[in-house]
C-alpha cells in the first residue's frame, strides 16, 4: 500500500505521526479540502506528466490549472499527462494519492509558484484518504524537488 511507503519515507525524518488518515475520501481537491478543513487552494495537488518518456511530478495549489503555453515554454514540449494505467507503475502511487514522497527512483519533482502564497499546504500521502500538512520549506525538503517553476494559471 502506497500510504505505508509514505509512512516509511517519513519515518526517516521522525515525521510519520504527522500523516493524517481521514475516514472519508480525499481523492479530489474538493474532497481533500473538506476532509482537512481548509480551503481547496491549500491542497497541494500532485500531477503526473511524461516528459521525453520520463515521469515528472508537478505539485500545484488546488485552484491552479496547468497553462499549456507556460508548460511548453518551460519544457519545450506539449504537456502530456501520464495515462491512468501508467501512474502507479511509473510514480509509485495510484491516482487519488499521488504525492512527491516515497516515489519511484527517476521521477523528477517540480513545485509550482502557485503554492508560494500559503504558509502551509496539504499534499496527499499515497492513498485516497490521507494528507500531511507541511510548510513550504518542509515540502521543499521532503519532496526532493529540483526547482520552483511557473506553469499554472487561474490562481493569481
Amino acid at each position: 500500500m502506497a500510504i505505508e511507503r509514505c509512512r516509511e519515507y517519513f519515518k526517516k525524518f521522525n515525521m510519520e505521526d504527522r500523516i493524517i488518515e481521514f475516514d472519508v475520501s480525499s481523492a479530489t481537491v474538493e474532497l481533500a479540502a473538506a476532509a482537512a478543513g481548509c480551503k481547496p487552494e491549500r491542497i497541494a495537488k500532485t500531477m503526473s506528466f511524461k516528459l521525453m518518456e520520463e515521469p515528472i511530478l508537478i505539485v500545484t495549489a488546488g485552484d491552479a490549472r496547468i497553462d499549456n503555453s507556460k508548460y511548453k515554454g518551460m519544457f519545450h514540449t506539449k504537456a502530456k499527462m501520464l495515462e491512468p494505467n501508467e501512474v502507479e507503475e511509473m510514480i509509485g502511487h495510484a491516482i487519488g494519492g499521488v504525492c512527491p514522497f516515497g516515489i519511484n527512483d527517476g521521477v523528477t519533482v517540480y513545485l509550482d509558484e502557485s503554492l508560494k502564497r500559503f504558509d502551509t499546504v496539504f499534499p496527499a500521502c499515497g492513498s485516497s484518504n490521507s494528507a500531511i500538512e507541511l510548510s513550504l520549506s518542509e515540502i521543499e525538503k521532503y519532496s526532493n524537488y529540483v526547482e520552483w517553476i511557473d506553469v499554472c494559471k487561474n490562481w493569481q
